[in-house]
């Protein structure tokens, strides 16, 4: 896929290129090339758990799942969102010829993602020790969960991510996507036929993160290459955020922002795992990875329209900004609303053929993931407005009133009904996130169209 960077001549301006009607083309053609990728990649993610499902059992494939979910929880946690710092300063960089400043911004951010992999695989380790007896981690397990949190060296890419939206090249973010659960299926077909067990499952698990995460940074860095953004780059050199106002705001703001967001995921089946066991936590996770897999077109939308909206808000187009968030939302939960549809209708049948018959259990909880899911899709604009217009604040705000309602009414809720009670209660926190995000959007906009 060719890319709006020129190749040879990286300072020329680009504001020509970003123009006409064709937006709202793009960014449904680039969600479409990362769903051929995404919808691959839900059939390996669901093939690679299945496989561990069906070797393990429920109870110790729940285990690994809630490992695999720690690891990554605490990346989310350590890591900054450093690809949403390339995007909104990266373009008007590019778009002004100032090749120089791009390379100063990727040296810090760069050195933001190293920083925070360290860090969380360190956080990782200390903290596993403190919660294992909650999880149900035997001590002859931890040495295999301390040293599945070194694959956080690997989860953390966030830089690469951004070059790879920055240019355009997301057919290799669609392949990428893929990669790790195409390892993970296959690696794992692999112990199931030679009769391995947990520890064997984590090594196949970490070999899919490790060659996706080493996919991600060599593609990066070569189409950086390609395109001449790394000549005269060099690691040393001062004032590295020099030029980039608000920076340092920004790339706080929006960690926070993420590790808020983990209320909706991860952390909410560590929550099932501790309060009702390692065998509920694996419905729960089943139950969300399909809810999400069936409504997953219309959330490629979100790291498509990034992109778009940081050149629009970079070039002033503010009502060509708020029409393209009104016509691609309306879309979005058009699209959306058959996923309810298609789980409802054969949700309950695809859990037992996948995964087997004691995951059936799954199927109600699933019903209100994918309803919760149905609204945040429609919503899907709202945050990717306030980053890309340098309100990154708003979102934190919002983040964080969404998740103070969740968290609290989960843990009633799992305590009061079960499983079932945690999907009830995602749905009532989705209501009332996209009402915290669509408050401060509203107010962005009649501020700059008015």
């Amino acid at each position: 896929m060719s890319s709006e960077f020129p190749k040879t001549s990286p300072a020329m301006p680009l504001r020509a290129a970003w123009g006409g009607d064709g937006r709202l083309k793009k960014l449904f053609a680039n969600a479409g090339i990362l769903l051929g990728g995404k919808g691959l990649n839900a059939v390996f993610s669901l093939g690679a758990m299945a496989v561990a499902a069906r070797a393990l059992g429920t109870e110790a494939f729940g285990t690994l799942i809630l490992i695999h979910t720690f690891t990554q929880a605490m990346g989310e946690i350590a890591k900054f969102q450093s690809w949403q710092a390339v995007l909104r300063y990266g373009t008007p960089a590019l778009m002004e010829g100032r090749t120089g400043d791009f390379q100063r911004l990727l040296r810090f951010t760069v050195a933001l993602d190293g920083l925070s992999a360290v860090v969380g695989m360190l956080l990782s380790m200390a903290l596993g020790w403190v919660i294992a007896p909650h999880l149900g981690w035997s001590a002859d397990l931890m040495p295999a969960v301390l040293l599945y949190a070194t694959s956080m060296l690997f989860m953390v890419t966030a830089t690469p991510t951004g070059v790879l939206r920055l240019v355009d090249r997301f057919d290799l973010l669609s392949v990428q996507g893929s990669l790790g659960n195409v390892v993970r299926l296959l690696a794992g077909g692999l112990v199931w036929l030679a009769g391995g067990g947990m520890a064997w499952f984590l090594a196949a698990w970490y070999l899919g993160t490790a060659v996706a995460g080493l996919y991600l940074i060599l593609t990066g860095r070569r189409e950086l290459k390609n395109r001449g953004l790394l000549e005269g780059f060099r690691w040393r050199g001062g004032g590295w955020t020099a030029g980039f106002p608000g920076i340092w705001a920004f790339v706080w703001s929006t960690n926070l922002n993420t590790t808020l967001e983990l209320a909706f995921t991860h952390v909410s089946t560590l929550i099932v795992g501790w309060l009702l066991g390692p065998a509920e936590a694996a419905l729960f996770r089943v139950a969300r990875q399909i809810g999400e897999a069936l409504a997953k077109p219309a959330k490629l939308l979100v790291p498509a329209i990034y992109p778009e909206l940081a050149k629009l808000c970079a070039g002033g187009e503010h009502h060509v900004m708020r029409s393209l968030v009104q016509r691609s939302a309306l879309m979005a939960a058009g699209g959306a609303s058959l996923s309810l549809a298609l789980a409802w209708l054969g949700g309950e049948w695809l859990l037992g053929l996948v995964l087997g018959p004691d995951f059936v259990a799954a199927y109600p909880v699933m019903l209100w993931l994918v309803a919760s899911a149905v609204v945040s899709i429609a919503a899907f604009p709202l945050e990717p407005v306030l980053i890309s217009g340098g309100e990154a604040g708003a979102a934190l705000r919002a983040r964080l009133w969404s998740s103070a309602f969740y968290l609290p009414v989960l843990l009633l809720a799992v305590q009061q009904d079960g499983l079932i009670g945690a999907g009830w209660a995602r749905l009532f926190a989705t209501v009332v996130t996209f009402i915290a995000f669509l408050v401060p959007v509203m107010r962005w906009f009649r501020a700059r169209t008015a």
